[in-house]
């Protein structure tokens, strides 16, 4: 039994955030008609919606994914918004580096620049801790190798651009609070979080450097990834639209770690879990304490007293 089951010093801060309207394309240098964006993960959720999102702004959008016919059609729309000439379609393995160097050469040799990088491509296969390797190997080879890949093949290309230009990683709430379920994934997005971290530390102390990071960390999000069974949109959940809305205007305010709210989870409650979860290594309790039978009763408690603390 724990020795000191007082609630948490940590406090999480006041800040409110609410879903933002779409932006205006001349609020941004880099989110503006003529650039280019490049997305991986762009044939469904929120890879497609971004393209959408960011063709309706009037950047030419690069499309890339491994499901080459999904791929294809999720193009259609952005290429109804756009036009063909502004939208290459590229079938992309980005655990494959080659795949990726050709992703690179095709953007560069048709464009000129990026200035755009959405780095989301994600699996979520399931995991247990001593159990599925080959789910492990393939789910770090896309969701950290994939990113690894990306960031290693483009940024040094961005670097020499004379304009502006953003990387966003697509990160998760999992790498953060790390709850149970599926070991594999939270662990390649708390990898996520930590390169991204250090990408913007480094870009940030480059001289005469145009190039900034940006850690994209959805919400609940009604995607084919957390949709393996299809059916309506929960509730709770925010559409991929809403939730790239919701990163394009945060990209434009110059914020580092985007975290995205939903319908079930407000700012503040995620303020709380991620709090609660540093203080497991500070206080010494143990791991993933919020979901022992011995801190479970704390845990809540502590989120009523912090919500309520905030009215």
């Amino acid at each position: 039994m724990p020795l000191d089951r007082g609630p948490s010093p940590f406090t999480p801060s006041h800040r409110r955030f609410e879903a933002m309207s779409p932006l205006d394309s001349e609020v941004h240098p880099v989110l503006h008609a003529g650039r280019v964006a490049v997305i991986t993960g762009a044939a469904s959720g929120i890879g497609k919606a971004a393209a959408v999102e960011l063709a309706k702004l009037g950047l030419k959008i690069a499309m890339a994914d491994i499901v080459e016919d999904v791929l294809a059609f999720a193009a259609k729309e952005v290429i109804s918004i756009v036009g063909e000439a502004n939208v290459l379609v590229i079938p992309t393995d980005v655990s494959n580096i080659d795949d990726v160097v050709r992703l690179r050469d095709k953007v560069y040799e048709a464009w000129g620049e990026v200035a755009v990088l959405l780095n989301n491509a994600a699996i979520g296969p399931d995991t247990k801790s001593w159990k599925m390797l080959d789910n492990w190997k393939k789910t770090f080879d896309v969701n950290l190798f994939g990113v690894v890949n990306v960031q290693q093949t483009f940024v040094p290309s961005m670097l020499h651009q004379e304009n502006q230009a953003v990387v966003i990683n697509t990160g998760s709430k999992q790498g953060i609070t790390n709850p149970p379920g599926n070991p594999a994934y939270n662990a390649t997005k708390a990898a996520v979080k930590s390169l991204t971290e250090g990408l913007a530390h480094e870009l940030r102390e480059s001289p005469a450097c145009n190039v900034t990071a940006h850690l994209f960390i959805p919400g609940w999000t009604f995607t084919g990834l957390t949709a393996r069974n299809g059916g309506e949109k929960p509730t709770g959940a925010w559409t991929a639209e809403e939730t790239v809305l919701f990163m394009l205007d945060h990209v434009r305010a110059g914020e580092f770690y985007i975290l995205c709210p939903d319908n079930e989870s407000r700012h503040q409650l995620d303020q709380l879990r991620m709090m609660w979860a540093a203080a497991d290594v500070v206080e010494g309790r143990p791991a993933l304490s919020r979901w022992h039978k011995d801190w479970k009763s704390l845990f809540e408690e502590y989120v009523r007293d912090g919500l309520a603390n905030m009215e």
